[in-house]
């Protein structure tokens, strides 16, 4: 028979390991990431090689400059361990806001090259405006932009892969870095473990940015290697990050 305060300790335990445990997105590429937005970093969590422990780094992003996107670190920070290759989703918050979603990505995941992507006007992201200007490129500020990119894993109107993202970012951020992963599989290079983590700051509606990392598991990080930081910014406006709402700016 389990004494009475042991009883009542074990009990604080088990309450106390089921609302920290959710805190962090562990996945299966070995490690767990966690935005804190008070400090504006990422905190990751990478598995020591005996599985026994874990190392913590923050990660500070920098200030807009001028640049669509910025290298956060020489390396991805993921490993070659076992994946799957179905997407981790993380479920819809209470505002209808994404978190991280990974997949590794390959011929098998990517739809052939040619094939058309279906409509997604559907889904309405959190903090989604409809945006129209005709002097930038598509013609309108916000694009619904996924955190993998379609023609890496074929998700279209998946409402758990897409975000309201400026033009700009989409475009002009992640969209160079999922060529080259894209390039990469097409060439035969194998499989890429693939993570995508919006940036969604306390009551905001619209991401900050998204962090991208990538690593290919073949060659061990040899060919795609990449820990970025894309920007949800457009040039010539202010976007208000709690609504969605934007002013145009001279």
């Amino acid at each position: 028979m389990v004494p009475k305060r042991q009883a009542k300790f074990l009990q604080k335990l088990v309450i106390a390991l089921c609302i920290v445990i959710p805190a962090s997105f562990v996945t299966h590429c070995g490690i767990a990431l966690v935005f804190n937005p008070k400090l504006n970093q990422f905190v990751t969590s990478t598995q020591t090689p005996d599985g026994t422990s874990t190392s913590s780094q923050p990660i500070s992003i920098p200030e807009y400059t001028g640049n669509p996107s910025v290298a956060l670190s020489d390396t991805s920070g993921l490993s070659a361990a076992p994946a799957t290759k179905e997407p981790i989703l993380t479920k819809l918050d209470s505002s209808g806001r994404c978190g991280t979603v990974e997949m590794v990505v390959s011929l098998e995941t990517a739809p052939s090259r040619g094939e058309k992507r279906g409509s997604i006007g559907m889904v309405k992201p959190s903090g989604w405006h409809t945006v129209r200007d005709d002097s930038l490129d598509g013609k309108y500020l916000y694009n619904r932009c996924h955190l993998i990119a379609w023609c890496l894993s074929g998700m279209n109107a998946e409402k758990r892969n897409l975000i309201t993202g400026t033009r700009y970012m989409n475009v002009e951020g992640m969209l160079p870095y999922e060529t080259k992963v894209s390039d990469f599989i097409f060439a035969g290079g194998g499989r890429v473990c693939y993570r995508v983590t919006p940036d969604f700051r306390t009551g905001e509606l619209v991401a900050r940015g998204v962090r991208i990392q990538a690593y290919s598991l073949a060659d061990k990080g040899k060919s795609i290697d990449f820990d970025v930081y894309c920007y949800n910014v457009q040039p010539g406006y202010k976007i208000d990050y709690a609504t969605g709402e934007a002013t145009k700016i001279d």
